[in-house]
């Protein structure tokens, strides 16, 4: 019987690289398993897939704090130790995190971003990256800091990119990579991290 690591995994929208991690973490010898899905909004799809999972839920609606983020963060950091997890996966989740909870969880968050960073950091990086030109595109595993995506690459994968391509074209591409490299990631993060 594999140890598994308990994890929750953030989320802000329909959650797909959540449905790569929780299908992963559904295999016997998978290093963790999902013990909180959360998100930011009360109405993320996602939320809902993960109760068809049966796996716990919750969520903290970022609206109730006004611009008081830290507040909020406090607030999820709460629920993150009583359900007691000892990683967290930022899938999607669309908000800058602060130094707060970054610190709380410092080596211990990853978040999985749709560019080969250092380039594109922050939103539209197919548009950014379709723009400047590039021959290659992809996304990256980093450990969060409290830089926005600035920290430590465990990962990456790469696609190419096509003359013809739009920034929808170019998404699916590398969200197929997305699915298969976070999963990977993770396993392997949580292995390292026992060794």
């Amino acid at each position: 019987m594999v140890e598994k690591t308990p994890i929750a995994i953030l989320i802000s929208g329909r959650g797909s690289n959540m449905m790569a991690l929780l299908e992963a973490c559904a295999q016997p010898d998978y290093p963790a398993r999902v013990a909180l899905v959360l998100s930011n909004k009360p109405d993320a799809p996602g939320l809902d897939i993960a109760r068809k999972f049966g796996i716990e839920t919750s969520f903290v609606d970022h609206k109730s704090y006004g611009r008081d983020r830290e507040a909020h963060e406090r607030d999820i950091n709460q629920i993150l130790e009583k359900t007691g997890v000892k990683i967290v996966c930022l899938a999607g989740y669309m908000r800058v995190l602060t130094p707060y909870l970054v610190t709380k969880w410092s080596g211990r968050m990853l978040n999985i971003h749709p560019s080969l960073l250092p380039a594109f950091p922050g939103l539209h990086t197919h548009e950014a990256a379709l723009k400047a030109g590039v021959k290659e595109h992809g996304c990256t595993i980093h450990l969060v800091t409290p830089g926005v995506d600035e920290g430590p690459i465990l990962a990456q994968a790469k696609v190419p990119v096509f003359e013809n391509d739009t920034a929808d074209d170019l998404a699916q591409r590398v969200l197929v990579q997305e699915h298969r490299l976070y999963p990977e990631t993770l396993a392997r993060f949580i292995t390292e991290k026992r060794s």
